[in-house]
């Protein structure tokens, strides 16, 4: 590999879930602390950061894409960038990129992206390097502060994962379940209100497996991390995802009745409504376990939001089994959902178990529980129509002196006239709902409060 100027400029580009997109950001602040900046729009960039995903198999196909049009336009333009593959792709198939993709100068896992500039260093030398070591905290301890961020901001609290699911390359790429400490949390967080974040989502594989001791060396859980970062005057809205039935807590679930800060928002996956199903998941509810969970979040907060993920095709699901998934959708009514078809992932139990199947089949019955899906996300935007909520403003609308945000349910809505015209990004506004799509609301500003 010839040696190359360092880049000056650099894009990263984040596939798949939302600890990606924090991720992300993090690699983006970590390359502007070493004086690498954001390329422009529509700019080429002397470095290109492919931050992947593991879970599916297109995601993967996508980065072998994505590296092979990076290579083609730098051809046409006489000068390829620097590409570097992090995220779980890069920690489950760190060589085989290297072998199959010349073109790479780096590879990272999600636990050793904070050593990329030393990486950099090395591919302006001509070095091509791996590094898929998995030291959780050492990398956190390592990432710059936060300067400024979006008004809704993530914030990672545990990674990993110890359930093994048997569909699930999680264990395997983000390794064992680990917890940030206490203090870091909330130290990070409050830096993160004094950047502009009016809203904080936190994160974790199983988010709320997440544990710790809090400033007075007690024991707690999310419940009590969730209580203190209440306590920050300038944050508004605190929000958490994903989460595993198998570590929901009575604290908890009394949290989103006692806190108002905690948005009346849950997700909470589900995969099937088969319990044989489940079983041959290596999921540790039943169905009917699951929705008794949900009555008990519903009790404790009546106008919560619900959201699950769902995975059609399992190997051996049958015409049955999956009406039975069918029935669970249209007992829960989801406000929102992800579902996707099975994808066989090398190295797991269900890559190899016996009837899979058939690709047509997954999609009949992908299209069959999206429509549930969507049908059930429309009626309870339609619900919310005359309802009067506070709105996060995000960014601005397409249309003039139109603007967008998120409700407490995480529906988007928009809003614009002549009367929004001192609105800023970042602003609390309370807005009247006035019509529902399937998609996002509009609504009638009827008070700003600047945040």
């Amino acid at each position: 590999m010839r040696q190359s100027p360092p880049p000056k400029t650099y894009r990263v580009k984040s596939f798949g879930c939302q600890m990606n997109v924090y991720d992300g950001e993090r690699m983006a602040e970590l390359l502007a602390e070493k004086g690498i900046a954001p390329a422009r729009d529509g700019d080429e960039a002397d470095l290109v950061v492919l931050n992947t995903c593991h879970i599916r198999e297109k995601a993967v196909q996508k980065v072998y894409s994505d590296i092979g049009r990076l290579v083609k336009a730098g051809e046409e333009a006489g000068r390829t960038p620097m590409i570097a593959v992090a995220g779980c792709v890069a920690q489950a198939e760190g060589e085989e990129i290297m072998a199959r993709a010349p073109a790479v100068s780096m590879v990272v896992g999600p636990q050793a992206y904070h050593r990329l500039p030393e990486m950099i260093e090395r591919a302006a030398e001509g070095e091509r390097s791996t590094d898929t070591d998995m030291p959780a905290i050492a990398k956190f301890d390592a990432l710059p502060e936060r300067r400024r961020v979006a008004p809704g901001a993530f914030l990672t609290v545990q990674e990993g994962c110890d359930k093994f699911c048997t569909y699930c390359v999680v264990p395997y790429t983000r390794g064992a379940e680990i917890s940030r400490p206490f203090r870091d949390l909330v130290a990070e967080a409050q830096r993160l209100v004094e950047a502009g974040a009016r809203e904080i989502t936190l994160l974790g594989q199983n988010v709320n497996a997440w544990s710790g001791e809090d400033n007075a060396d007690r024991a707690v859980g999310l419940d009590g991390l969730i209580r203190e970062l209440a306590k920050l005057p300038e944050l508004f809205r605190i929000r958490y995802t994903t989460s595993h039935p198998a570590d929901v807590t009575d604290g908890l679930i009394a949290a989103h009745g006692d806190v108002e800060k905690l948005m009346p928002y849950l997700h909470l996956p589900v995969q099937s409504g088969s319990d044989r199903v489940l079983k041959a998941m290596n999921r540790s509810h039943t169905a009917e376990s699951y929705l008794r969970l949900l009555d008990r979040f519903r009790e404790a907060r009546p106008d919560i939001a619900l959201s699950g993920d769902f995975i059609v095709g399992f190997p051996g699901e049958t015409d049955e089994e999956f009406e039975e998934t069918l029935k669970l959708v249209d007992e829960v009514r989801y406000a929102a959902a992800f579902s996707f078809k099975f994808s066989a992932r090398p190295g797991t139990p269900a890559a190899t178990m016996e009837n899979q199947v058939a690709p047509e089949v997954m999609d009949e019955r992908l299209q069959r529980l999206q429509a549930a899906l969507d049908r059930h996300r429309l009626s309870f935007n339609q619900a919310s129509v005359g309802k009067r909520c506070q709105v996060l403003v995000e960014r601005r609308g397409k249309l003039p002196a139109q603007w967008l945000g998120k409700s407490p349910w995480l529906q988007s809505v928009h809003f614009s006239g002549p009367e929004a015209k001192d609105t800023a990004i970042g602003d609390i506004v309370r807005v009247m709902l006035a019509e529902a799509g399937p998609n996002s609301l509009s609504g009638r500003l009827l008070q700003s409060a600047h945040a």
